[in-house]
């Protein structure tokens, strides 16, 4: 399905609200992620492959902050026809309305149940994978090892933890060029210097990211026995973790 492209901060604002996932950002989220995250279609295509070597028949998988559901798609293409159930999770009523719309387009013998809600107040139950897309940054920091630890205890053994987040350094030169560099990839698709700088305020008290030692540090905490950095561009990535 197609989406309209991302124009939401191409005229100049009296004030710039925080960032909201509402239905003017739903309706152009597709292109919205693709021309500002990179790497974001290699995350998705290698979730379906994760997905299809880590999930383990008769469990669940979990998308939480599911969004429209891209991961979700891609998690029901690597899995074929194995005999597991997908839960995903959003907590804006335009994306769910959309991801319905979206996943329904897909034939899949995996079924899909569809919740409105806040991640940290659905359980987790006999699951083989769990999927944090670019959600966990949206949560407050103090929220974040309680989530990874409930997380944790609904995993069966050997159960994969997937978190793709931006990341911050704490070395200021190396922030600074990726961050930099992040900025030029923007404005290769098409962004304008008044977009970039908008957008950049409306997220700036609602997206916190972390560094990946302290990414690892709550991996362990938590009790998962591995993990580790498989993908990154710039500053954004995706991590592993293996109960």
């Amino acid at each position: 399905m197609t989406s309209e492209q991302d124009r939401i901060f191409s005229k100049p604002l009296a004030k710039v609200a925080d960032f909201r996932f509402d239905d003017k950002v739903a309706s152009v989220f597709p292109d919205m992620i693709s021309r500002s995250i990179p790497g974001y279609g290699q995350i998705l295509h290698t979730l379906g492959e994760i997905a299809g070597r880590a999930v383990q028949p008769g469990t669940r998988v979990y998308d939480l902050g599911c969004s429209l559901g891209a991961a979700t798609t891609a998690i029901r293409r690597g899995l074929g026809e194995k005999q597991v159930e997908i839960v995903a999770i959003d907590n804006s009523e335009a994306m769910v309305k959309r991801a319905r719309e979206h996943l329904d387009a897909f034939v899949s013998p995996i079924p899909v149940e569809l919740i409105c809600a806040d991640i940290r107040d659905v359980g987790i139950e006999n699951a083989s994978m769990v999927v944090l897309n670019f959600t966990l940054q949206f949560l407050a920091p103090a929220d974040r090892d309680a989530l990874l630890a409930k997380i944790y205890k609904g995993m069966v053994p050997g159960g994969v933890l997937v978190v793709s987040e931006k990341l911050v350094f704490s070395q200021p030169q190396l922030h600074q060029l990726l961050d930099d560099l992040h900025l030029d990839f923007k404005r290769a698709n098409g962004y304008s210097e008044l977009e970039i700088s908008q957008k950049r305020n409306a997220l700036e008290n609602v997206m916190r990211p972390d560094t990946t030692e302290q990414h690892m540090a709550r991996f362990k905490a938590a009790g998962f026995q591995e993990s580790g950095l498989w993908f990154q561009c710039f500053n954004f990535a995706s991590m592993v973790a293996i109960k």
